[in-house]
């Protein structure tokens, strides 16, 4: 953890853009300043104007360790987060074995601090026989709860109404919410194999994973949460009518909160033509008018949360047809950048992009100092800088061991030049520092 100073740089912090200098020691902001004299700094950058951001903190990535390291590892996979802006990672239960168990939860976090170049934290999983071991969670311990309320496979998928309830009036910290309706799934399937057998395509997955299925199981999550005063945190939201189910309004004392992921506010039904299964996930990408609901509700604070959902497969296993094609995309190297085009469009301010990715995601997860440029934290920073021209994705290496991504043939007008970890540089002018080490993320366990 060097000393670092960062000269001429444009701030984005709490609501104001600003140029200053800042200082970074031990790991952490030591000084914020409009100019720094007299700090001596082994390693100095020179922004020269560029947007300085807090990391991005994704609440929700598979990186798929244990179980499924052909996809993706904590090594491979952070080193694409922090080579996209990404400081600090959330991971999901859903491996092999699932983190249903307390030593399941160690074991990730062993292999996490052996090989994470970001930051990390973990969500425990639910099962219909492991309410007992969640009741007792330490809520300093895990990032969060998860609980499949559709689309799961295995003994994740919680669907029982007396299980959900007595779920939902026991979780001793925030729950995360996947919210479909997988009897309506199961029938709208079978209505499509019906008219066309083996030909179902891509496009009919916003059709099978429809509107009404997210609505009936996020509305029902909304109920159960008010009734029993549950924190709820509603993960990546896809439709319009959903949206009624939230508040506008800052997250700081909400109840209930939601999260959207950078592919549904990136693309619409009409992408399917051109990229099929790349895009399948669950849920479902939807309708232009959704996508455009979804950005509208950042503005208005009923979303609370920016994540990616980074779920990795094989370029072979997409290949295969829809009924056998698994579901979720790759996303943590392009996401940040990707975000500033809808900036640079005039559609999300900056300091609001900030909010949803780094400020509201550390304070929803009650993530000791993080997710904020203040003297005192630590430096968890990106700096983004904008191009002379769009730059295609395709021109450079994907990171993720997949090595590839679904905006493979977008042009990107930002890149990120450097990402600083707990005042380590992780990434710096195209070139990852494999010696950095990502810290395990913090949680005061104030999130009840």
């Amino acid at each position: 953890m060097s000393r670092i100073l960062i000269r001429n740089a444009r701030l984005v912090n709490e609501g104001k853009v600003f140029e200053a200098d800042v200082f970074i020691a031990r790991g952490r902001i030591d000084k914020i300043a409009a100019s720094i004299e007299g700090m001596n700094a082994p390693v100095e950058i020179d922004a020269q104007g560029r947007w300085l951001v807090p990391g991005m903190i994704d609440d929700q990535v598979h990186f798929r360790e244990p179980g499924a390291t052909h996809k993706g590892c904590m090594a491979s996979e952070s080193r694409a987060a922090v080579a996209g802006g990404i400081t600090s990672f959330m991971d999901m239960p859903n491996t092999r074995p699932a983190t249903l168990t307390l030593a399941a939860l160690d074991d990730k976090k062993a292999r996490a601090a052996s090989s994470s170049v970001a930051n990390y934290g973990f969500h425990f999983g639910v099962s219909k026989d492991n309410l007992e071991t969640v009741a007792r969670l330490d809520p300093r311990q895990i990032a969060g709860v998860k609980v499949f309320m559709g689309a799961s496979t295995g003994d994740m998928l919680v669907d029982d109404p007396r299980v959900l309830e007595r779920l939902f009036a026991c979780v001793p910290t925030v729950l995360l919410a996947h919210c479909e309706h997988t009897p309506s799934i199961i029938a709208n399937e079978a209505r499509y194999r019906a008219q066309f057998g083996a030909g179902i395509t891509p496009a009919m997955h916003p059709l099978i994973r429809d509107a009404d299925a997210c609505w009936r199981s996020s509305s029902l999550a909304v109920e159960l949460a008010n009734r029993f005063a549950t924190r709820l945190h509603v993960l990546h939201l896809t439709t319009a009518r959903e949206l009624r189910l939230f508040e506008p309004g800052p997250s700081a004392h909400k109840l209930i909160t939601a999260e959207v992921c950078v592919h549904h506010l990136l693309f619409d039904d009409r992408d399917y033509a051109s990229l099929g299964n790349l895009i399948k996930c669950n849920p479902a990408i939807k309708t232009t008018a959704d996508r455009d609901a979804l950005r509208q509700a950042l503005l208005e604070d009923r979303i609370d949360v920016i994540g990616t959902d980074h779920a990795p497969h094989t370029l072979a296993e997409k290949q295969q047809p829809y009924g056998l094609a698994p579901s979720g995309l790759p996303l943590v190297q392009h996401a940040l950048p990707a975000l500033f085009e809808l900036v640079e469009q005039g559609l999300l301010p900056i300091t609001q992009l900030v909010r949803k990715t780094s400020h509201a995601v550390a304070d929803l997860f009650a993530i000791e100092a993080r997710g904020y440029l203040r003297e005192g934290y630590w430096a968890d920073l990106a700096l983004v800088e904008r191009l002379d021209a769009p730059r295609p994705v395709g021109l450079d290496p994907v990171l993720a061991r997949c090595q590839w991504t679904p905006l493979q043939h977008h042009c990107l007008r930002h890149r990120v030049t450097t990402t600083i970890v707990s005042g380590q540089l992780a990434w710096h002018e195209h070139s990852l520092n494999a010696h950095c080490q990502g810290l395990p993320l913090a949680f005061n366990g104030q999130r009840r």
